[in-house]
């Protein structure tokens, strides 16, 4: 299963079409490629003052105040936790607005690095990191779109970005772009079931991946604003039958939630030597970590985790007295008229349902349901269709839904939110921005990043749209 960097950032994949071999020169004669440099200079060094110091000093007053510095640094951390030191390897683009770069960790991960600068100060607006695929040797530059620069040609562009991907059979999946909560774009590509001839449709239902942590997260919120559970209670308090006693003493639903506990993953060895197909609960995933010693002390680091968030609906099925099923479908599916979205057993899929499709080399796609567990879980692997995600994202905009911050409070606006999910035949991407009204949705049975690259360019072209 891919891992993603993060919950609460949009993530964008890059592929690097560039000319091999990296010219510093290229990022050091200009004022935006010169704070890319001290980016990697500060990342590196593992100190996280001069991280702080070089946030502040190089981020735009606008981008701060939607994301402080300490998120940042808590994102920051995981980054780190996870690939330690990274080395720029690859140039994509350089330009006064933008910078786009892929780079090596230490341990051989490929990271793309999508920077965006305000033109006038130079400063950063944002950037998004992602676990990319290693750069293809004498890569061919694919097409070259022109910026969209206003709503028109943005869907006109998009159609054909999404149709030449289809082609190249590097996209399958349903695709919505709405504007105020509603679509002004819907369109789907490829098989939902190849073998049947069965297209996809604009409300074919698609495996979320790792999206399904957001509902997990805005339960456990519901169960905070009840006073059920509070982010400082200890696992122990809340699960006292929980198998590892010693380990549910030590960590916190808070470190759980911020993934900061040192619960690690559990798609290691034995899920993988597993019968899966009988996974049906929750209960069931426990064996594949309960007994693994924590991966670091709870609160020193962060890094990514979906043992923590199967913990977390162990949680919600202990304090709300439900199955976790039933407990997001009738405290946020239902309220929400979230009515096709649900985490399926495998066997018991809906119609219009797409498989999952997995490469084998160059002879093809397999289906990936040998790969997935009986059922998915409060860490991910439940499905919905791009309607059902829109009513989400209405959801938030109302605050009918909230999702805890990393303190446990509620933002007093929703300033908007990006979420992927991924892992062999499952891609999904949720991008809600609370500022300018308008929803990204890409749902695709393909693997990572079949979803997110086109869906992030299209996040890209919309900064520039004149309405």
């Amino acid at each position: 299963m891919k891992k993603l960097l993060s919950l609460l950032l949009p993530f964008v994949f890059v592929a690097a079409v560039a000319a091999q071999g990296f010219e510093n020169k290229q990022l050091s004669g200009t004022e935006a490629g010169k704070r890319v440099l001290g980016y990697f200079d500060a990342f590196n060094s593992g100190d996280e003052e001069k991280l702080k110091t070089f946030f502040l000093n190089n981020i735009t007053a606008d981008a701060l105040k939607a994301r402080p510095v300490e998120p940042r640094l808590a994102f920051h951390r995981q980054v780190r936790g996870d690939f330690k030191t990274v080395a720029i390897k690859r140039i994509v683009s350089v330009s006064a607005s933008e910078v786009k770069v892929l780079a090596q960790s230490v341990n051989g991960s490929w990271i793309s690095y999508d920077f965006s600068f305000d033109p006038t100060t130079s400063k950063f607006n944002g950037f998004a990191i992602a676990q990319s695929d290693p750069p293809a040797e004498g890569q061919k530059p694919g097409p070259v779109y022109a910026a969209p620069v206003n709503r028109s040609e943005l869907l006109t562009t998009t159609e054909k970005l999404f149709a030449d991907r289809a082609k190249e059979d590097a996209f399958s999946g349903a695709v919505m772009i709405a504007k105020d909560g509603k679509p002004i774009l819907s369109k789907s590509y490829g098989f939902a079931n190849a073998a049947k001839k069965e297209l996809n449709r604009p409300d074919t239902k698609f495996n979320l991946g790792s999206i399904n942590k957001m509902f997990t997260r805005i339960a456990i919120g519901q169960l905070l604003k009840q006073g059920k559970v509070s982010f400082s209670d200890t696992l122990i308090k809340v699960l006292p039958d929980y198998p590892n006693r010693e380990i549910a003493s030590k960590i916190t639903i808070g470190q759980i939630i911020n993934m900061r506990s040192g619960l690690g993953d559990f798609f290691g060895d034995k899920f993988i030597a597993s019968d899966k197909s009988k996974i049906r609960t929750l209960q069931d995933y426990l064996p594949f970590f309960v007994n693994e010693p924590l991966e670091f002390e709870p609160g020193t680091k962060n890094r990514y985790s979906n043992a923590g968030y199967l913990v977390l609906g162990l949680v919600i099925e202990k304090l709300s007295g439900e199955n976790y099923y039933d407990y997001v479908r009738e405290h946020i599916f239902k309220p929400t008229g979230m009515n096709e979205t649900a985490s399926f057993a495998i066997d018991e899929l809906p119609a219009n349902t797409a498989t999952g499709y997995m490469r084998k080399g160059s002879n093809g796609r397999d289906s990936n349901a040998r790969a997935l567990p009986g059922r998915g879980s409060s860490a991910g692997g439940g499905y919905s269709t791009a309607g059902d995600m829109l009513k989400f994202s209405d959801a938030l905009r109302s605050k009918k839904l909230e999702i805890p911050g990393e303190d446990g409070n509620f933002p007093a606006e929703f300033a908007g939110a990006g979420f992927a999910g991924g892992s062999e035949g499952v891609n999904a991407l949720f991008i809600a921005n609370g500022q300018t009204g308008y929803t990204i949705i890409v749902l695709s049975n393909y693997e990572p990043p079949s979803a997110e690259q086109p869906g992030l360019q299209v996040r890209d072209w919309l900064k520039n749209i004149k309405e």
